[in-house]
């Protein structure tokens, strides 16, 4: 199905959301280090419930570790600065959805790696800065799924 892949997250509140939201949608989670966080923690064991066990999930040392295991064909970087709305891409089984660290987003050089197929964003009102990491996630994941029929999904 879908990848998740999130580099270098901060909060372990959303990368918990995020294990849970892998396990629910059939997504494989990826984490690039460093994170802000222990795996270990409460806070993202809370997040998660009892999904841990049901997610697919790992851990990258780095970026070009990322790469490497994933072999990606597409990524979509998720940034507010994206060239197109997110909802215009047509997501494929195996893409890679792109997030950056909740403070900052996502560092010029990795918007930028070659690896990136485009930038998109989810639209905003203006003058607001971000949305949640977890709801982006949610939101980018719900749209590929749905683009590709809810597969494997109960109805």
């Amino acid at each position: 199905m879908f990848r998740i892949l999130f580099y270098s997250p901060e909060i372990p509140g959303n990368t918990g959301n995020a294990i849970r939201l892998a396990a629910i949608t059939g997504a494989q989670l990826h984490l690039v280090e460093p994170l802000g966080f222990e795996l270990e923690d409460s806070k993202l064991r809370r997040a998660g419930l009892d999904y841990h066990d049901l997610a697919v999930l790992h851990v990258h040392k780095n970026l070009a570790d990322a790469w490497n295991a994933l072999q990606p064909e597409r990524v979509y970087a998720f940034t507010s600065d994206g060239e197109k709305p997110y909802a215009e891409v047509l997501y494929k089984p195996g893409d890679v959805l792109l997030f950056g660290p909740e403070s900052v987003g996502l560092p010029e050089a990795v918007k930028r790696d070659s690896h990136v197929t485009a930038r998109v964003r989810l639209p905003m009102l203006p003058g607001l800065r971000s949305l949640n990491l977890a709801n982006s996630a949610s939101i980018a994941v719900y749209e590929a799924w749905r683009q590709n029929d809810f597969a494997g999904a109960q109805l």
